[in-house]
């Protein structure tokens, strides 16, 4: 009988990724190599495929569209799943984005972070991913308010005061609560209103 030693593997390397500019981004959009009807976000460089919208997703973002659209008239610009230029490696789409009002409505330049008053991600299949990955991006790139709809839990997780890369303060707001933007206090969001049952 004869024994052989294995020896374990060799450490994994990592392997070298091309990291995309966003500039590249819209560029493959442009030469339709990334198709416009594509569910796809630029993050830290990585082109990030997203899963379908499902119904529950969709009707929590078209209830808060609905509702801040109305309430913020002529004060801000309330963006359903536009690109926020973040950096020069990072253009995602949050859910709803509010920003700063301008009468030209970002006609020349998608907005950047000193733009946004408030973002908000409808989380269900992908709340992890937002939890992590893009709440680091957002405090990263210093948006002041960032809202989680946590459809799993229903409940609202209000992130504020970005710091070195994380956000101090988090909030949760159930279902009987009302949550408000930090801009724009006058204006209470009751949570049932926001969550679909």
């Amino acid at each position: 009988m004869t024994t052989q030693t294995i020896a374990p593997p060799a450490a994994a390397t990592q392997t070298p990724r091309r990291r995309f500019t966003v500039a590249e981004y819209y560029a493959l959009g442009d030469a339709g190599i990334l198709a416009h009807t594509e569910r796809v976000q630029l993050l830290d460089g990585d082109i990030i495929v997203m899963p379908p919208i499902g119904n529950r997703h969709q009707s929590g973002t078209d209830r808060i569209n609905y509702t801040m659209g109305i309430d913020l008239q002529g004060r801000a610009i309330v963006r359903n799943q536009g690109p926020v230029h973040l950096d020069e490696s990072s253009a995602p789409q949050p859910d709803l984005t509010l920003l700063r009002w301008r009468d030209d409505f970002y006609e020349t330049a998608h907005p950047g972070p000193a733009d946004v008053l408030l973002l908000i991600e409808v989380a269900d299949s992908t709340l992890a991913f937002d939890r992590t990955t893009k709440l680091r991006l957002y405090a990263q790139a210093g948006i002041p308010e960032v809202w989680i709809v946590n459809l799993r839990d229903r409940r609202v997780e209000a992130y504020t005061e970005p710091l070195d890369g994380e956000y101090a303060n988090v909030r949760y707001f159930e279902v009987g609560d009302t949550v408000s933007p930090q801009h724009f206090p006058d204006i209470a969001l009751p949570v049932e209103r926001i969550i679909p049952a």
